[in-house]
């Protein structure tokens, strides 16, 4: 099946964080936009937003001012993605990528030249940039160390609030848990199901009068972070006033709300722009056509749509969003066939131990670009001047272990954009 005529500004060829980011920066710019890719790590998000948190792996240094962060990891990464951009680019990728967040009713908060400290859902703490405002109580409470409760619910997999309790009692000695039964049900409970029913005022009035007797001497109340899908802000603020006490969410084990809630945001935002998407679809092919113009094939059999775009931003992730494919002999990009970079030997990909501190060779791999962000073919030269790349799938970053994720792909789908339109 092929499409219609049209011929697009970009195709953005990823649905993560960096596809997100680049389809909202070039249709902002006027571009017109056409994004396809199947489910990228955005759905499986706590919902943070990390700049960078953890420089050198091997150490485990944590960082309070991801600023400093980022130039050490440049010095001793010269061909870290964040070396071919400057602070001030950084920082105005994360805003422009919020503040659209903001305006569809997803605020987020931190501090200009800090990470905040966050509790994960087992109890540790984490150094991010950006969080959820329904989260901001809790970096509050944690740092102040005030007497807070957390809640969990009967039925509720991937969140224990005696578990998070336990290994955050020896320095925080005012914090305890209560597990109460969830408004109307039984059994066992989806936090998306958990979302749609609290969105109901009436089912978190019934929520505070299960929880309200446990609140002797409490300043805080945490809850597992299922308070609304569209409205968030709204069911958090509400419950403040019933329980007459600050109220936080403290994100679940995935799959959790905060992917839904980020890809609702977009789902509902960037239709308004003028996007046209291509769900859970994947490229399949592409073609070059007269005056530079690529064409896509989109999905598989009877299903299949042909889109051609005068340029296009391949921000399709790592091996989890199928960005990279890994072979018998290598490390593959399977769309345009880019060179990845990668460890020589196959059994140079992994330490010996699982956990080793150092992290995995094949962390590091994906495919290198020059100062604009254009793939690189074998001989050093960009393999089309009209591509360029954007995220995960760019080499010499582990951003897992650094805690750079989402930073980087905004930042880097930012300069992705700007080069596409310089």
């Amino acid at each position: 099946m092929t499409g219609n005529n049209t011929v697009y500004d970009v195709m953005v060829i990823g649905s993560g964080f960096a596809g997100m980011a680049a389809t909202l920066f070039a249709a902002r710019r006027g571009l017109s936009v056409v994004q396809t890719g199947a489910t990228g790590g955005i759905d499986f998000s706590t919902g943070f937003l990390d700049l960078m948190g953890v420089h050198p792996i091997s150490e485990g240094k944590r960082w309070s001012d991801p600023w400093q962060a980022i130039d050490a990891a440049i010095t001793d990464f010269p061909n870290h993605p964040y070396a071919l951009m400057s602070h001030d680019e950084i920082a105005e990728s994360i805003k422009e990528f919020t503040d659209f967040l903001g305006e569809y009713g997803l605020k987020y908060v931190g501090k200009e030249q800090q990470n905040t400290c966050i509790m994960t859902p087992v109890g540790t703490v984490k150094r991010t940039y950006r969080i959820h405002k329904t989260a901001w109580n809790g970096a509050v409470a944690l740092e102040s160390k005030a007497p807070t409760l957390i809640v969990d619910f009967q039925g509720l997999k991937g969140f224990s609030a005696r578990q998070l309790v336990e290994n955050r009692q020896k320095d925080w000695p005012l914090l305890r848990s209560v597990r109460v039964s969830f408004p109307g049900s039984s059994g066992e409970l989806f936090p998306e199901h958990m979302a749609w029913t609290l969105a109901d005022p009436k089912h978190r009035v019934q929520l505070a009068e299960t929880v309200r007797p446990q609140l002797e001497q409490v300043e805080y109340v945490g809850f597992p972070a299922v308070l609304g899908l569209t409205n968030p802000a709204e069911v958090v603020a509400h419950l403040e006033e019933l329980l007459g006490v600050k109220v936080f969410e403290v994100p679940t084990m995935p799959p959790s709300i905060a992917g839904p809630r980020l890809r609702s945001v977009f789902d509902r935002g960037l239709p308004n722009l003028g996007v046209k998407t291509r769900s859970q679809k994947m490229v399949t092919a592409v073609r070059m056509k007269d005056h530079g113009v690529m064409e896509f094939d989109i999905g598989k059999g009877g299903g299949m749509n042909t889109v051609a775009a005068k340029s296009a931003i391949l921000a399709s992730g790592r091996f989890f969003g199928k960005g990279l494919k890994a072979g018998r002999t290598g490390v593959l990009e399977p769309v345009f066939n880019i060179p990845v970079h990668q460890p020589e030997r196959r059994e140079d990909w992994h330490q010996k131990e699982f956990f080793d501190a150092k992290g995995h060779p094949v962390n590091m791999a994906g495919i290198e670009v020059d100062a604009r962000l254009r793939p690189l073919g074998e001989d050093g030269k960009p393999v089309n001047e009209r591509l360029h790349a954007a995220g995960a799938i760019l080499a010499h970053h582990d951003w897992m272990r650094m805690k750079c994720g989402a930073g980087l792909a905004i930042a880097t789908a930012y300069k992705a954009v700007r080069e596409l339109t310089g």
